[in-house]
């Protein structure tokens, strides 16, 4: 097996790693089309690119070709192309740009920063053959090396991009220098959504207070690392470590999320082969009800996040069941648009503008019984980012009751009665998150920032397409159109005598 090639089991210290990256969804971080291998008849695996240096072509350029399909490989050279007559780099060797030219493609799509880091990463590659320091420009082949490591490159390839889009020294960096590119690399796939017109409906806007949204997602990348000495990054003591590549590789093989933001800079940034990234699957559409106007406590960062931890088939689009800005502060309302709605996200704010709720991955129904299964999922967004997934301790996943005397009236995940780890009381803008230490269903911390809390702010998100039976098509009694009086019926138990006898649609 050539040396160049990662597709394959490789023992490093004690850990196996696989750069394949269809074993990510192993992991349920599906963000995504993932990098393939394409069988092409009578061709061997290293492709061979017809151009000026002939049969002088370095290993690693050659490697890097393998990468490409031969109309991928074109259009990035057309890329270079351009680069290269820019005007920006008429001081730069042939064949190569320099910074300004490259600020001048896209120094609009990504943030300043950005620019530079990847500018600097690019000249800092240094092929097989070359001479040493650095170079004037960027040259092609430092060019088709550094796309070539970001967009389908192992973990190890680009962990060593992003050290060098950090450092020009060679060894490790400081835990803190990760942590800026990390808040740049997050800050810039939300730039670039933003200018390419991607968010699908969602906004881009920076979250008010501390941590922003920018901070707080990146903080949570960052917190998946493991140090040199087995830990986890805790406290701000740990941003004087040092960090290596093992370190940084293994980071990037276990949080799919770093290969995702740098493939969606550079499709999106360049723009360049954006034909093979999803992005239906990141960003997910935006439903709202016809003439209705929202302004979600969710921006692209958070929905990003959370679109992630959902099943493949949830992730393409959210249409909005509730909000109290629209249906106002009423449970009754909000049992009456929920309940029987497909899997949702319920979305909370609380006054002292903390973001948290939980993920139902069965239809909600009013009853006394807890329901729900092992999908289900509790969630913080605000003022830090993390998914809490059920113990096994017990079942008590979601509940939803109301009219009763002698049990609780309201909306719960986790816990037990009086005691759960999200609870949205029938009493509605009146709230609890109790966890002393943790949730007993979630191993979820206390979500709100006080333990009761009140808010104004409930969302209720619907993923994925909708259930069989909101498509039918047939006439509508009074229940259908006013939901309150839905909730009502089922909260006293009574039946719908007329569900059932409606025509059949036409297409049935």
């Amino acid at each position: 097996m050539s040396p160049g090639r990662r597709n394959h089991l490789q023992l490093r210290g004690r850990r196996w790693y696989c750069d394949l990256n269809e074993l990510l969804s192993l992991r349920g971080f599906d963000m995504g089309q993932r990098g393939r291998t394409v069988a092409v008849p009578n061709t061997k695996r290293t492709r061979w690119v017809p151009g000026e240096m002939g049969n002088s072509r370095s290993r690693a350029e050659q490697r890097c070709h393998s990468q490409f399909l031969p109309g991928e490989q074109a259009e990035v050279d057309a890329l270079l192309d351009t680069l290269s007559l820019d005007k920006g780099s008429s001081e730069a060797s042939p064949r190569s740009f320099s910074l300004q030219a490259l600020k001048n493609r896209i120094g609009e799509a990504l943030p300043p920063e950005m620019v530079s880091r990847l500018y600097d990463g690019m000249q800092r590659v240094q092929p097989p053959g070359r001479a040493q320091g650095p170079s004037k420009g960027v040259s092609q082949e430092q060019f088709t090396v550094s796309l070539s490591h970001l967009l389908k490159g192992s973990s190890e390839e680009r962990s060593l991009m992003i050290l060098k889009m950090i450092s020009a020294n060679e060894g490790p960096v400081k835990a803190r220098e990760l942590q800026k590119f990390t808040e740049d690399l997050v800050g810039s796939v939300e730039h670039v959504l933003a200018h390419r017109q991607e968010l699908k409906g969602w906004t881009g806007k920076k979250a008010p207070g501390t941590p922003t949204r920018v901070q707080a997602l990146a903080a949570h990348l960052l917190s998946e690392m493991k140090l040199p000495d087995g830990s986890r990054p805790l406290g701000p003591h740990w941003l004087d470590h040092a960090c290596d590549r093992a370190t940084v590789e293994d980071w990037v093989f276990r949080v799919p999320h770093v290969a995702t933001f740098l493939r969606v800079v550079i499709h999106q940034g360049f723009p360049v082969l954006r034909s093979s990234l999803d992005l239906a699957t990141l960003v997910p559409e935006r439903q709202v009800g016809p003439g209705q106007e929202l302004e979600s406590v969710l921006d692209v960062l958070a929905v990003i996040y959370l679109n992630s931890h959902l099943a493949q088939e949830q992730r393409h689009h959210w249409r909005l069941l509730f909000s109290s800005q629209l249906h106002g502060q009423s449970f009754s309302q909000l049992c009456g648009h929920i309940t029987h709605q497909g899997p949702c996200l319920i979305v909370l704010e609380d006054q002292d503008g903390h973001v948290f709720g939980g993920f139902a991955s069965c239809p909600w129904e009013v009853k006394p019984q807890f329901q729900g299964d092992e999908r289900c999922f509790l969630f913080s967004v605000s003022p830090s980012m993390a998914v809490y997934r059920p113990t096994g301790y017990n079942d008590h996943f979601m509940y939803l009751n109301c009219g009763q005397q002698t049990i609780p009236n309201g909306l719960g995940m986790g816990g037990q009665h009086h005691y759960f780890g999200l609870w949205v009381d029938a009493d509605f803008g009146k709230g609890h998150s109790k966890a002393k230490p943790t949730c007993t269903t979630y191993n979820s911390p206390q979500l709100s920032s006080q333990e009761n809390f009140r808010f104004d702010k409930m969302e209720v998100w619907a993923v994925g397409d909708p259930p069989e039976s909101q498509l039918v098509q047939g006439k509508k009694s009074i229940l259908d159109v006013d939901p309150e009086a839905r909730a009502l019926l089922e909260i006293t138990g009574q039946t719908r005598h007329s569900e059932g006898l409606r025509e059949a649609p036409e297409d049935a």
